[in-house]
């Protein structure tokens, strides 16, 4: 019991990093999993099949609110179906020895993107409304399915950011098409671990601790979304799981570091973690600043734009009729 609530914080905290920042559900759940000892292909089977309701919710919502392209997500989820499958036996196929070490180096570069993208500034938009090529989104779909199945995550840190870095979607529907098309990730990485794997290699009742909490967490992360900036909220989960994951690493001797230098790694990492979480939070600051002093200044300026006299028009004379342009009365 003891380890289902556990399993069940960890589906909720995963939902509320993902509700918020739209990716990191599958990195930050497996990465928990991985630390609480989680075979790598067992950690990242439980992972998608939870994925398989959550997405399916995300999805729906996404598209009553209109944020889905549906000719992006046939063309990005279609192959990345097919990577997920791929990912799936292949990650089955290796030994625990092999596959961790695997798995977390894929986690780690992938919590060292999270933690750099929400650090540094936003994305280009320069290319807004051009359309996106199948040459550039079937390769995309593909890698990204493959990595999202071998690293227990990486769907949407790989395609948000390389779809929103084209600059020819808006924002909302980036996400939401990602989110969408991730529901035929997770169905065929699923499929593909039960084939590899069977039934008696997935703890179902995991897997529903898993989803009850991202169930759960699916509102709290609408509201966590209106009060914590997803940039302050993005640098600081990229270091819980950059710190998560070099602790499994040198735990396990993969980086061949003497236990000593442990110690000299964790506070190094935690100083440049603290220091982009400061970051984030002057650089929101400062932007919220930069707005708020617009939006006064748009106010002040909208009362001398209703007074002013159109181009062309005379002036009017003290008793109220317009003059005749001269200046002069009479």
């Amino acid at each position: 019991m003891r380890t289902l609530i556990l399993l069940a914080l960890a589906g909720l905290g995963a939902q509320l990093v993902d509700g918020s920042l739209g990716m990191a559900y599958g990195v930050t759940s497996t990465t928990l999993l991985l630390a609480a000892g989680t075979n790598p292909a067992a950690a990242s089977a439980t992972v998608h099949l939870a994925q398989i309701g959550t997405t399916l919710a995300s999805g729906t919502a996404h598209w009553r609110f209109g944020n889905v392209d549906w000719r992006v997500v046939a063309r990005i989820g279609v192959p990345g179906a097919v990577g997920a499958f791929v990912g799936a036996t292949f990650l089955s196929a290796l030994s625990t020895e092999a596959a961790e070490p695997l798995m977390s180096l894929i986690l780690l570069a992938l919590g060292l993107y999270v933690l750099a993208r929400f650090t540094v500034s936003g994305l280009p938009t320069g290319n807004l409304g051009k359309p996106l090529r199948k040459r550039f989104l079937s390769p995309l779909g593909l890698f990204a399915g493959f990595i999202d199945a071998t690293g227990g995550g990486g769907w949407g840190p790989v395609g948000t950011p390389a779809i929103l870095a084209s600059g020819r979607m808006e924002p909302r529907k980036v996400i939401g098409s990602v989110d969408t098309s991730e529901f035929l990730i997770s169905v065929a990485a699923s499929l593909g671990f039960l084939v590899a794997l069977g039934s008696s290699g997935v703890d179902f009742a995991w897997v529903g601790a898993l989803l009850a909490g991202g169930v759960v967490a699916a509102p709290l992360a609408a509201w966590l979304v209106r009060h914590v900036p997803p940039r302050v909220l993005g640098s600081a989960v990229g270091g819980v799981i950059v710190l998560t994951n070099v602790r499994t690493l040198l735990h396990g001797d993969w980086l061949g570091l003497p236990g000593a230098d442990h110690w000299a790694v964790y506070t190094l990492l935690c100083l440049v973690w603290a220091a982009a979480v400061g970051y984030s939070v002057r650089e929101h600051l400062r932007l919220r600043a930069a707005e708020r002093a617009a939006e006064a200044a748009a106010r002040d300026a909208e009362p001398a734009v209703a007074n002013a006299q159109p181009v062309g028009a005379a002036p009017s004379a003290p008793d109220g009729h317009p003059g005749d342009g001269t200046g002069a009365g009479g």
